[in-house]
């Protein structure tokens, strides 16, 4: 029986194979898929690709450097040469490129296409018509703008996950530091990144026990009053773990002062990308005073 796949079908299939289904198995399976995304993530973070093994420190100002150059350009050419750098610092750092793309383009360039939507249009863009529809056009200005508006989100969202996807979440706040962050808000972050996961376990065995102690199909009014009283009592749970996490840290000698660990020594390797990400902005510079 080991061998036979239909034994090991997981929460997240059985839902799917159902038409109908309640919102315990909905939520049970929105924490479960939560969960194993941010695992995956960081599955990808401990990989030996060549962004894993540069120094967070170094790989947080090349990624603003290359911020800077995707948000500065303003010819379609160099923003598209931009993303595909980031594929192919991707592909170099053992990130499959079906994931990654659909990771970035997915969502938020998406959205964004449909808000300059309307900017294509004559009476937002004035300019050379190469469309007409009536009264109104679609100018060439306008589908550039939209075009140039799109490319340069999809640069910048690829990048930012990128740094993501091939660094671990407290090397990321370590190297914050760089940018003079206060040490209190790192810690902040990193304790709410933590205990982010605890909350959605607390949160699942809720649902779990709920569903465990169902027999027949509740009514609508029933589970709104259930989840209104469920968000309370977790509202509840965090502000008393917060108290004793605090009580905790103060137990163990915490002063008020948090203390990092000491970051690495940096590598030849950290600097020559350093200065690689420095000439991509200079070359985006350059390029804009050439190309108007």
């Amino acid at each position: 029986w080991l061998t036979q796949k239909e034994q090991f079908n997981t929460a997240e299939e059985e839902l799917k194979s159902n038409k109908r289904h309640n919102f315990l198995e909905k939520t049970l399976v929105g924490i479960s898929s939560a969960i194993k995304e941010a695992i995956f993530s960081e599955r990808y973070a401990g990989l030996s690709g060549f962004l894993q093994r540069i120094d967070a420190r170094f790989k947080v100002v090349s990624f603003i450097l290359l911020l800077l150059a995707a948000s500065l350009a303003h010819n379609i050419s160099v923003i598209v040469s931009i993303y595909c750098l980031t594929l192919v610092l991707a592909y170099f750092s053992r990130i499959p490129l079906g994931f990654f793309i659909g990771r970035v383009w997915l969502f938020i360039p998406l959205y964004t296409g449909i808000v300059v939507f309307p900017a294509i249009f004559s009476f937002i863009t004035p300019g050379k018509p190469i469309l007409a529809l009536g009264s109104v056009a679609i100018t060439e200005q306008g589908v550039t703008s939209a075009i140039t508006l799109i490319t340069r989100v999809g640069a910048s969202v690829s990048i930012a996950v990128l740094l993501v996807l091939t660094t671990r979440w407290e090397k990321l706040m370590r190297a914050l530091h760089v940018l003079y962050i206060p040490q209190t808000f790192i810690l902040v972050l990193e304790m709410t990144y933590r205990y982010i996961f605890f909350f959605l376990k607390i949160l699942s065995d809720m649902h779990l026990a709920r569903k465990s102690r169902t027999i027949q199909t509740l009514s609508g009014s029933e589970n709104r009053r259930w989840i209104t009283s469920r968000m309370g009592v977790l509202f509840k749970k965090s502000q008393l773990f917060s108290e004793q996490v605090y009580l905790a840290m103060l137990s163990r000698g915490y002063t008020g002062d948090p203390k990092a660990v000491k970051p690495g020594r940096a590598r030849h390797v950290d600097y020559a990308w350093l200065f690689a990400s420095a000439g991509i902005l200079a070359l985006v510079i350059l390029l804009n005073y050439r190309l108007g």
